[in-house]
């Protein structure tokens, strides 16, 4: 692969401290590359001092020549009175851009929804973000540097996104540079990962999933070197106390492959204690929406919702901007009041909001970190059980992420990470059983996300999240549910079994056929999982059924015995003479083939119980 640009010995210095140390780095064609770390270790500076937009304080970066960088900065900056179509194609008349089929597609995958000639100041946040995109994507480029493509996108613009930038060059050609907190879109789009942390960038094969596996086994290298360490020490402490040296037998220790990584580790969430708990401090019914709607005006935003929330339910909202889903979560808050139907809640029930919006920090702004939240609670309990902890409010800051430095920081200086944690922090101190979390995402870096997740593990009570950050829904909820419009217009509650896919699914279909998806979508109103996952599939007759679940048993039985084949045969390739080439080469053969069966099978097997329900 042919180099597209380097840095070497790169050295950066703020007021307050050394950002990067001789810091030496190389970008070829065909890299797709993610950068990671905590926020203020200096992940926008690399990207910016790559793409040339500021210098470093030591070193150089060199761009072979002719290559084109393009830049995506956090901040969306336009042009006074510009409208859309000028920001995203300026002067190009149009005839030409209509032309080219690379800005056609970018064009009806991003801005489709807006008008060609509105002023982009009157946009949205996420509209502006998706202009900032367009203008970017339409141009040639060799390099593209986005610095939080995801912030302000929802899930259906994030999925376009990625699949743009995974269709955008061949495979060995072009190179992408991304810093994103969204975890889902760099294990699409990353073949390697950067961590950005204590001066240095250090490189990981792979996406998201593939980087925390080697940081695992890297930090269990290190965690293993330091006890040989230490045991070493000990050892010759006590040789220098008894004198000579007695002999100890040599320590041995192995690194396990990554599935011995987490073959110890539990579930994430102990689901039945989690509910068990969430009932005695909830009761049995939390809120129950029974046909409620919502209308303003003319205009009715929900209709026909059926809603039971259980307790220690974690649940996901997913839906366009305006289908309603703020208007949902007001239902279920108190704050809205239904125009039609009702709303029943518990007696006991306690909810608390994490808007987008810093309110509860307000009143605290000038006031230091130790001093609002020592005001709150003395302790707080985390887990249940016998590994249940009770931590001061000092060592929930550090599990948040806040060093002891900063426990003296007035509010207002806080960085918007922060402040978010704070936030959180402040409306768990205050022990509700209910948590509603609005886009909680925002602000927060991968490790301080990773943390955030690991404290509402051991939550109990109820939770429901709306997030555009696809990895995070899928990592704290238990299920989702979809807001999407009936045969009236008016969003309508539907389950969604498959997950985030199918809601991309349907979202497809509703942009495809407006009329005929809708009319489906009527009758799956009602949340019941089971109605849900059968209402678009048509019925099988008494024979069909019983031939499909006949084929299924079979095609199951054949993939267990060709997967014991597989394992056979990849066992014995260690008895065969590794230096006789053609034959391994033959028994690889052999090994490929049947594992292509077994693809073919699962494909087959999917068919059919899709088919089955």
């Amino acid at each position: 692969m042919a180099h597209l640009l380097g840095a070497e010995a790169l050295h950066l210095e703020v007021p307050t401290k050394v950002v990067f140390d001789s810091v030496t780095l190389g970008v070829a064609e065909g890299d797709r590359i993610g950068i990671v770390g905590r926020n203020g270790d200096g992940k926008s500076s690399l990207l910016m001092m790559l793409a040339g937009r500021r210098s470093p304080d030591g070193g150089q970066v060199t761009v072979r020549s002719g290559t084109r960088i393009g830049v995506l900065d956090q901040e969306d900056r336009f042009d006074d009175g510009e409208t859309v179509g000028h920001a995203i194609v300026g002067d190009m008349p149009e005839h030409e851009w209509a032309g080219d089929a690379r800005t056609r597609e970018v064009i009806a995958g991003l801005v489709a929804d807006l008008e060609w000639d509105a002023p982009v100041e009157a946009l949205s946040g996420g509209q502006r973000r998706r202009v900032a995109l367009a203008r970017l994507l339409v141009g040639e480029w060799e390099i593209l540097a986005l610095d939080e493509p995801t912030n302000h996108l929802d899930v259906e613009a994030i999925a376009w996104l990625a699949d743009h930038l995974k269709r955008r060059w061949p495979a060995n050609q072009g190179a992408m540079l991304a810093v994103t907190h969204d975890r889902w879109f760099l294990d699409e789009v990353a073949n390697a990962t950067w961590e950005v942390h204590d001066r240095i960038v250090e490189p990981f094969e792979g996406g998201y999933a593939a980087y925390i596996l080697q940081r695992v086994e890297r930090d269990r290298q290190a965690a293993s070197i330091e006890q040989k360490r230490q045991n070493l020490a000990r050892k010759e402490l006590a040789w220098l106390r008894r004198g000579a040296p007695a002999r100890t037998s040599k320590p041995k220790f192995r690194i396990d492959a990554a599935n011995a990584l987490i073959e110890d580790v539990p579930e994430i969430r102990n689901a039945t204690e989690l509910k068990s708990l969430a009932v005695s401090r909830l009761g049995k019914e939390v809120v129950n929406l029974v046909e409620a709607g919502v209308s303003y005006g003319d205009r009715a935003v929900l209709e026909d919702v059926d809603w039971l929330l259980a307790p220690g339910e974690r649940t996901g909202i997913l839906g366009v901007n305006g289908a309603g889903k703020s208007t949902l979560l007001g239902l279920i808050a108190g704050t809205i009041e239904p125009t039609s139907g009702r709303v029943k809640r518990g007696k006991t029930v306690k909810v608390a909001t994490l808007t987008q919006r810093l309110d509860e920090l307000e009143e605290h702004l000038n006031e230091p970190v130790r001093v609002v939240i020592g005001r709150l609670r003395t302790s707080f309990t985390v887990g249940s059980g016998s590994k249940a902890q009770d931590l001061t409010p000092g060592q929930m800051l550090e599990r948040m992420g806040f060093s002891s430095a900063q426990l003296s920081t007035p509010v207002k200086d806080l960085s918007g990470g922060q402040k978010r944690r704070l936030q959180l922090l402040l409306i768990l101190l205050d022990q509700p059983n209910v948590l509603i979390l609005d886009e909680p995402t925002n602000d927060l870096d991968t490790d301080m996300l990773a943390a955030i997740e690991d404290l509402l593990d051991s939550w109990p009570g109820t939770l429901i999240v709306v997030s555009h950050d696809r990895y995070f829904l899928e990592r704290v909820t238990d299920q989702q549910f979809a807001i999407l419009p009936g045969p009236s217009g008016a969003g309508r509650l539907r389950h969604l079994p498959g997950g985030i896919d199918e809601y991309l699914k349907l979202r497809a279909a509703i942009e495809a056929q407006p009329g005929a998806v809708a009319s489906a979508i009527a009758p799956t109103a009602s949340v019941d999982p089971a109605a849900a996952g059968h209402a678009t599939k048509p019925a099988l007759s008494g024979a069909e059924l019983r031939a499909a679940e006949k084929e299924l048993s079979a095609v199951e039985r054949k993939m267990e015995r060709l997967q014991a084949d597989v394992a056979k045969a990849r066992d014995g390739l260690a008895a065969l003479d590794q230096s006789d080439y053609t034959l391994l080469n033959a028994e690889m053969v052999k090994i490929t083939a049947i594992e292509d069966e077994i693809a073919a099978l699962e494909e087959r097997w999917l068919e059919l119980s899709e088919q089955l329900g």
